[in-house]
């Protein structure tokens, strides 16, 4: 059997006594992490709004 710290032992049962927990778990890590998800409108807005990159980056003309 693999170690399992004191604190994940902790919050295993404590999942499991609240198990409602889990859906603001989700919405938490959906906003933080899922950056994918973004409105269809907003991703061509934010394509619009790309400034092309010029040949030579150092060129000041």
């Amino acid at each position: 059997m693999a170690y399992v710290s004191e604190y994940t032992q902790f919050m295993n049962e404590w999942m499991k006594q609240h198990p409602e927990e889990l859906a603001v778990q989700e919405a938490g890590r959906a906003l933080w992490w899922d950056r994918d998800a973004h409105v269809p409108d907003e991703q061509v807005r934010l394509a619009d709004a790309k400034v092309p990159r010029k040949a030579y980056y150092y060129d000041i003309n």
